[in-house]
């Protein structure tokens, strides 16, 4: 029985020429292979043009060469491109292109669904297919750098995984598509402009500080009194504010990096003045600033958006109390783009059109 094919790109440039040569090729064509995958982003061995027709059909008889598709794409009013994104096995998963003058930012995704429940989150109604492996993370962010530069003639400058799925709970593919998006055999993009955003793992945010990562930590927060934030993100059971807080004060201690929270207002649920006064009191606990940041309403949703007035009132008792305050207004909402929305109307309607 013959073995099955390897798929290429998930092996070293080591493995590459071990695998050449025992295909009786030289070994330094492997360097121009890794090239073809990883810098200039090849859809598939055909497109490896410095290497002879007969290598390429030997790679194509030996190897699988899956790389990601853009399936749907939508175009917001205010320049915000949605992407869904089709994967190997069919499935779906959705990025976007976040535009501004200073800046170019992608959200990306890092799970097929999620498995946590957040009641105020689009994609937290769909089930968690599965984990994206690191070259579908990578995938996300080599398109979405295209987009970027053929709608905007920019580069990406940030990344952000807060698309669909926990990052922490893919930890070692997220990794690894990190060490590849900021290589210079990668896309070269520095550490420091991307930020993995987590619902709250506690032993995994640890983890992060053992490794000492270069990237940047957001924790979304969205309460910072446990009866609350146990009733809009169930993993608070297990992972209550007090544990949450060793962990950023351990991570911190490793890295030196300074937290972001992340914070929804939510009408009538978290924008009262004690809910400023218990932010406040938990966002001593490290350096850190803080985003404030508009609900986008959900198919099914409950809660309504914070008022202009509430949102202004809460940040400013926080920077009264010496916090750095961001807010952030909603970008794509109208295609179900913007924060909290991913993995809603235009994936399903993908699906559902599809034949079975």
């Amino acid at each position: 029985m013959k073995a099955a094919k390897k798929n290429i790109r998930h092996l070293t440039q080591e493995d590459i020429a071990i695998e050449l040569e025992n295909l009786g090729e030289p070994n330094f064509r492997a360097k121009q292979v890794w090239q073809w995958i990883w810098q200039k982003n090849a859809n598939g061995f055909e497109d490896m043009t410095n290497l002879a027709k007969p290598l390429r059909e030997k790679l194509a008889a030996n190897f699988i060469f899956y790389k990601m598709k853009t399936a749907t794409q939508q175009i917001s009013t205010d320049g915000t491109i949605k992407a869904g994104f089709r994967l190997y096995d069919g499935e779906l998963v959705e990025g976007v292109l976040i535009p501004q003058e200073d800046r170019m930012t992608a959200c990306i995704s890092s799970q097929v669904g999620c498995s946590l429940t957040c009641s105020f989150c689009a994609t937290a109604k769909l089930d968690r297919k599965r984990n994206l492996h690191f070259d579908e993370i990578y995938d996300q962010v080599a398109i979405i750098n295209h987009e970027a530069e053929k709608k905007y003639n920019k580069h990406l400058t940030n990344i952000v995984f807060m698309g669909m799925g926990e990052p922490l709970l893919n930890y070692p593919n997220v990794i690894k598509a990190i060490e590849r998006i900021t290589a210079e055999d990668g896309l070269g993009i520095a550490p420091k402009r991307i930020t993995v955003s987590t619902a709250g793992i506690a032993k995994m945010i640890k983890k992060l500080g053992d490794d000492k990562v270069k990237f940047n930590l957001a924790l979304s927060l969205h309460a910072a009194n446990d009866q609350k934030r146990s009733k809009i993100m169930p993993i608070n059971d297990t992972n209550s504010l007090e544990i949450l807080k060793e962990a950023l004060i351990y991570f911190h201690s490793k890295t030196q990096t300074r937290i972001t929270f992340e914070y929804v207002m939510l009408g009538g649920f978290n924008d009262t003045p004690e809910d400023a006064k218990e932010l406040a009191q938990f966002a001593r606990a490290v350096p850190c600033k803080i985003n404030l940041i508009e609900y986008n309403p959900i198919e099914g949703g409950i809660y309504i958006k914070s008022s202009g007035n509430t949102m202004h009132r809460f940040k400013a008792y926080l920077e009264g109390a010496k916090l750095i305050v961001n807010l952030r207004r909603s970008r794509g909402e109208d295609i179900d783009a913007a924060c909290g929305q991913l993995a809603g109307k235009d994936v399903r309607r993908v699906v559902s059109s599809e034949p079975k």
